[in-house]
């Protein structure tokens, strides 16, 4: 495994956190990071070099006109979700891209959401060596009854932060 990147070093300082505290405040900073994040209020439930957990509620702000979490709002779970996941190995020297996105809208969905993001062991090991390239990041989308309403299909790219 190479160094802690910035994201990493920055998770890691609320790692003795009280688990009650631990998500507020990743999600505060890191909503900060990416403005959207925090606006539409995502909460990181949990955010390792294993997996990435990100929580919706169902609220006024994020519902469409059927009460549901808007599809829109879907998406950016599911990005969010793979974009840390990918974020979290990535040197300090490359910027994560998203390249593809496809969500497929399977059923109508209930309450609450949640996105679970991993990376398998020879993807990350690509992240950390290539200078470029891209991997398609696993992500699994479920409601409060724990169906999957959405499926996924999210390829990130990498490149140099500065350009030769």
């Amino acid at each position: 495994m190479s160094k802690p990147n910035q994201l990493s070093r920055t998770v890691a300082r609320f790692e003795g956190l009280p688990d009650r505290l631990r998500p507020w405040l990743t999600s505060f900073v890191l909503g900060n990071v990416v403005p959207l994040v925090g606006t539409a209020k995502l909460r990181f439930d949990e955010i390792s070099n294993q997996r990435v957990v990100v929580s919706i509620r169902n609220r006024r702000k994020v519902r469409n006109h059927i009460k549901g979490v808007h599809a829109a709002a879907m998406a950016l779970l599911a990005e969010t979700a793979t974009g840390f996941c990918v974020a979290m190995h990535l040197p300090d020297d490359k910027l994560p891209l998203i390249k593809t996105l496809k969500v497929d809208y399977l059923k109508r969905a209930q309450g609450d959401m949640k996105a679970v993001a991993h990376l398998r062991p020879e993807q990350i090991e690509q992240i950390l060596t290539q200078d470029k390239g891209e991997v398609t990041v696993a992500v699994r989308i479920t409601d409060e009854s724990g169906q999957e309403p959405i499926q996924c299909d999210m390829v990130w790219a990498w490149v140099p932060k500065k350009r030769d």
